[in-house]
């Protein structure tokens, strides 16, 4: 288990790191009794492998394991939070409040940590994300929290898919980012948790022009990027691809105080920027890699990277050209 310690309480924790003759015992200790307050009985041959993040209010996991049998005594329960489990990979079969209903691909629960509880992980194992939110900071924003519980609740669009997708978001960066950014993270989840529960009239409001914005700005920046960020886009072409408007896509990012064709000029130079100081590239010429970055013309190109990085193209590319020689100094005798 490895920890990270700062604006946020952070940890990694993974069975393989678990000697294999204690593997299940640290697991129902440490896994279950002291991080989810419950009691597991494997059922196969025990893996997870979980990030966990306490935000203000707010605990985040998101992980993957492998099946078990999940329980949660009354003598475990220690808060009235609302747990929300959303399944990305395989299932789970939840019993709660004398309810019985399936979390699958594509959908979610809602539960509460004060009750009697089971959860039996299907053969296959389970990926995952799982909130625990605090009772009294959520309820103003729902009204009736009771209402949602052992409801299954859908994942694959609307305020629950940002919701979910910020999260994973906020796994992936939490570590890097400080303190203000890590504490309006608590609350644009919590706007996104609202809208997806069924916000009041008045958090819906201030949800939509907060939380909402927020996730719907990274989704897309995500998007840019993993097609490559040097591929031409429009605002009506990413209006289309997230189906909202041209003018909000613009609206969006002027909020964020740049613009579209700003931040798709910056991933473009990052692109080339990063092939310019790889070995894998050194071979080929400045032209070939402004080119495959998205740029069309050399002279904007060289002024751009510049701007951007204090340095030229031709500089970065004679670094590189030092430290395979400095490399190559070392391996001789």
């Amino acid at each position: 288990m490895t920890a990270t310690m700062g604006p946020s309480a952070s940890f990694r924790l993974t069975t393989d790191m678990f000697p294999e003759r204690d593997r299940v015992e640290l697991t129902r200790e440490v896994y279950g009794r002291t991080v989810l307050k419950v009691d597991l009985d494997p059922l196969a041959p025990t893996h997870v492998d979980m990030r966990v993040r306490m935000l203000p209010g707010l605990g985040l996991a998101t992980g993957k394991s492998s099946e078990f049998r999940v329980h949660r005594p009354a003598s475990m329960i220690d808060s009235d939070d609302l747990v929300l489990l959303a399944a990305l990979d395989g299932s789970s079969m939840m019993k709660h409040r004398g309810r019985e209903e399936a979390v699958g691909a594509g959908n979610a629960l809602m539960m509460s940590s004060e009750e009697v509880g089971l959860n039996v992980i299907a053969p296959g194992g389970f990926r995952f994300v799982n909130l625990s939110f605090s009772l009294k900071r959520i309820s103003p924003l729902v009204g009736d929290p009771a209402a949602v519980l052992m409801r299954p609740l859908p994942t694959q669009g609307g305020a629950m898919r940002l919701l979910i997708d910020y999260v994973q978001s906020i796994q992936e960066l939490g570590d890097g980012l400080p303190a203000e950014a890590l504490n309006l993270a608590s609350t644009h989840i919590y706007d996104l948790a609202a809208l997806a529960l069924g916000a009041t009239r008045d958090a819906a409001e201030i949800a939509r022009g907060r939380g909402v914005r927020v996730a719907r700005l990274r989704a897309i920046k995500a998007d840019i990027v993993a097609h490559g960020g040097h591929v031409a886009l429009s605002a009506e072409d990413v209006a289309a691809r997230h189906r909202l408007s041209p003018r909000y896509v613009r609206k969006l990012f002027e909020s964020d105080g740049t613009s579209l064709s700003d931040f798709m000029l910056r991933q473009r130079l990052v692109r080339a920027h990063r092939m310019l100081g790889d070995i894998s590239h050194a071979g080929r010429s400045i032209t070939d890699i402004a080119y495959e970055a998205g740029f069309n013309d050399l002279s904007y190109f060289n002024r751009a990277f510049r701007r951007c990085y204090g340095a030229t193209p031709s500089d970065v590319r004679a670094g590189l050209a030092r430290s395979l020689r400095a490399a190559t100094d070392e391996e001789k005798p």
